[in-house]
C-alpha cells in the first residue's frame, strides 16, 4: 500500500479477520510520521489461512487515534488441478485477461504466438507457487488477427485460441 501524505502517523497495524467480528494483529510496520512525499509500504503473511483471508490496516496517530482501512480479502486455496482459462473478452481490442491454475510450484510459461507460429510475447517465464493466477495482455501493438496461447507449467501444456479486433 502507499500513501501520498502522512500526519501524526506513528504506525500501521496488518490484521487479519479470524471470523466475521474478530481480528489478530500478524504485523506492525512504522509509519515516517510526516511526510508530503508517496511512501510505499508492503507485508508478507507467513502463515496464511488456507481458503479466503480478510485484510485491514489500522493506522495509528501518535496520540493514540486511529483509523482501519477497507478490508479486502485474499484466496489461498489451492488450485486441486493444472488449468488454462479461455481469455476474456474475446474476441478483444487491446487488452484482454488470461486466468490459469497451477496445483504446485513450477516453472511457468505463458507465450502469445500468432497463425503462423511465431512467438510476439511471453507473458509469464518464470516459478510459480501453486495457487491462480491472472494476466492482462495489452495487444496494441499487433494487428487485428487469431492468435493464440500457450501455458506450459511442469507436465501441464496447453493452448487455446483468442482473436484480436481492432
Amino acid at each position: 500500500w502507499s500513501t501520498t501524505t502522512e500526519v501524526n502517523n506513528d504506525y500501521f497495524e496488518v490484521e487479519r479477520s479470524m471470523d466475521d467480528n474478530r481480528y489478530e494483529t500478524i504485523g506492525i510496520i512504522n509509519g515516517h510520521g510526516n511526510s508530503s512525499e508517496t511512501k510505499h509500504y508492503s507485508f508478507i503473511d507467513d502463515t496464511p489461512l488456507l481458503e479466503k483471508n480478510k485484510y485491514r490496516l489500522k493506522q495509528v496517530d501518535y496520540d493514540g487515534a486511529y483509523k482501519f482501512s477497507e478490508e479486502i480479502t485474499v484466496d489461498y486455496t489451492i488450485p486441486s488441478s493444472f488449468k488454462l482459462d479461455q481469455n476474456f473478452p474475446n474476441p478483444f481490442n487491446p487488452t484482454t485477461k488470461i486466468q490459469y491454475a497451477i496445483s504446485s510450484t513450477q516453472f511457468v510459461t505463458l507465450e502469445v504466438y500468432d497463425v503462423l507460429g511465431n512467438e510476439v510475447v511471453t507473458l509469464v517465464n518464470e516459478e510459480k507457487l501453486a495457487g491462480s493466477y491472472e494476466v492482462n495482455f495489452n495487444a496494441a501493438q499487433l494487428s487485428s488477427g487469431i492468435y493464440f496461447y500457450r501455458l506450459v507449467a511442469g507436465p501441464f501444456i496447453e493452448t487455446k485460441k483468442m482473436i484480436l479486433l481492432k
